[in-house]
């Protein structure tokens, strides 16, 4: 994939999910990518925090948007294996994901992301995951 923000977001408007959750990438460079998600009464869970598994999928999306930054041409990125780490309640205005390529392989991609609660000036780290991405040919 291109590393411009016009190719990001048709990679993320071709993700159904990511489009009903609201997720906006924001910036992309090779191996890095920025994402959004304006906080929603939908994403919360009964205790007006942002649901884990909400915060889970901005982190896992956009790391595998950032490996498929650098992944050779004609191949797909798919998640082998996701760690999360929930550091602190996702209460703000939005949940901000800065997610990064570790190591580029051949056939597998390490990646890891960190997820901010970003409410006014106050910007809180909330989670870290990392994960194990596939590298795949598409022709599968």
């Amino acid at each position: 994939m291109k590393t411009d923000l016009a190719t990001l977001r048709s990679f993320f408007a071709a993700s159904p999910f990511m489009v009903d959750l609201g997720v906006e990438p924001v910036a992309v460079g090779e191996g890095l990518i920025r994402t959004v998600l304006p906080l929603a009464n939908r994403h919360l869970q009964h205790t007006g925090q942002a649901h884990a598994g909400v915060m889970a999928s901005l982190a896992d999306h956009s790391m595998g948007a950032a490996a498929q930054t650098v992944a050779p041409e004609g191949h797909w990125i798919l998640t082998a294996e996701l760690k999360t780490s929930l550091l602190r309640a996702g209460r703000g205005e939005r949940l901000e994901c800065e997610a990064r390529v570790l190591k580029a392989g051949r056939m597998l991609s390490f990646t890891e992301a960190e997820v901010y609660a970003v409410s006014g000036e106050q910007r809180t780290l909330v989670m870290k995951a990392s994960a194990t991405m596939a590298v795949t040919p598409m022709n599968r």
